[in-house]
């Protein structure tokens, strides 16, 4: 099995660019993987949600990840969401993202699971962290198909397991991933709430794997950076702050203009040539405006300087994390 150096920090759960024809964009991923390096984040995460895995073809999923591995070469961590409704297309998705140049390979529930029983789940899992040719990485997107809370432990004792995104929202589970970490501490515990990073960090998560740190890197890094320093109040006072702009450029609380909005920034900013996507989301007028005005300095915020702050500008600390191997 590849054996990687992992570090914590930022993460990006990065969002597909897509042409007109919605066939991935090659110059826009480039674009996109140094944009990431400029700002310090430390891996990719391909085709999860905010990447539209679960609705690209194959050969899009190996487009992209195939141009994001030539862009990367080496320079950050690429892990791919590898999602299937059997332990066998799953491994089967694991052998073909290795060969499109992924590092590690990300599983979340299936989408379709027939028969349910909390041992058939945790065995669909196992089964694929057993058999990966690469590192595996676990998607806790919570219910309705959760893991049960006493058999998480078990299941996080694997040391074929290297990474963790908690996007579950439950509390609940908080402290049993914090203690996996601490009688593993190879494994790599991330975060996947984006509104709520500070509790997470300050329970011993290595960082943060967000779908909005394609734009909010910047200030994810600083809020990484005060809950290590012990600074909780700046950290909820730049959580606020990071909250506000990803209102602004998603489409208000009701998130109505999500990937749109967030695909017309990088429109904005050079560094995607389309906001096509394949969820149907369109921009409004007034979300337009707001993205336009954060990136142009016009709303006397100051976004435009975490958006766009100095090239040399890092995310936030890393650290150096053991080789991860099975």
């Amino acid at each position: 099995m590849l054996k990687l150096s992992l570090t914590g920090g930022v993460w990006s759960a990065c969002p597909t660019p897509l042409k007109e024809n919605f066939q991935v964009d090659p110059d826009s991923v480039r674009r996109m993987v140094e944009h990431h390096l400029r700002m310090g984040v430390a891996g990719l995460f391909l085709a999860g949600t905010c990447g539209e895995g679960p609705w690209l073809t194959d050969r899009n999923r190996e487009a992209l990840t195939r141009a994001a591995a030539a862009a990367s070469a080496g320079r950050m961590r690429l892990a791919l969401q590898v999602t299937d409704n059997s332990s066998a297309r799953v491994l089967d998705n694991i052998d073909k993202a290795a060969a499109w140049g992924a590092e590690i390979a990300v599983v979340a529930a299936p989408p379709v699971f027939i028969h349910v029983s909390p041992g058939r789940l945790v065995d669909h899992f196992r089964e694929i962290v057993r058999h990966s040719p690469l590192p595996v990485g676990f998607y806790d997107g919570g219910e309705p198909l959760a893991i049960p809370e006493p058999l998480l432990p078990e299941f996080l004792d694997d040391p074929r397991l290297v990474l963790v995104k908690d996007s579950s929202s439950l509390e609940s589970r908080i402290p049993i991933y914090a203690a996996a970490r601490r009688r593993r501490p190879e494994l790599l515990l991330l975060d996947g709430d984006e509104f709520a990073c500070v509790r997470y960090l300050a329970a011993g998560y290595d960082g943060l794997l967000l779908g909005g740190a394609v734009f909010n890197a910047r200030l994810a890094g600083a809020i990484f950076a005060a809950v290590r320093a012990g600074d909780l109040p700046r950290a909820e006072a730049l959580q606020l702050r990071m909250s506000d702009l990803m209102y602004r450029v998603y489409g208000g609380r009701q998130i109505e203009c999500w990937l749109a909005g967030l695909k017309g920034l990088l429109v904005e900013m050079g560094i995607f040539s389309t906001r096509t996507n394949l969820l149907g989301y369109t921009l409004t007028d007034t979300c337009r405006q707001q993205i336009r005005d954060a990136l142009s300095g016009a709303d006397g915020l100051g976004y435009r300087e975490d958006l766009l702050g100095p090239a040399t500008e890092p995310a936030g600390p890393k650290f150096p994390r053991a080789q991860t191997s099975a």
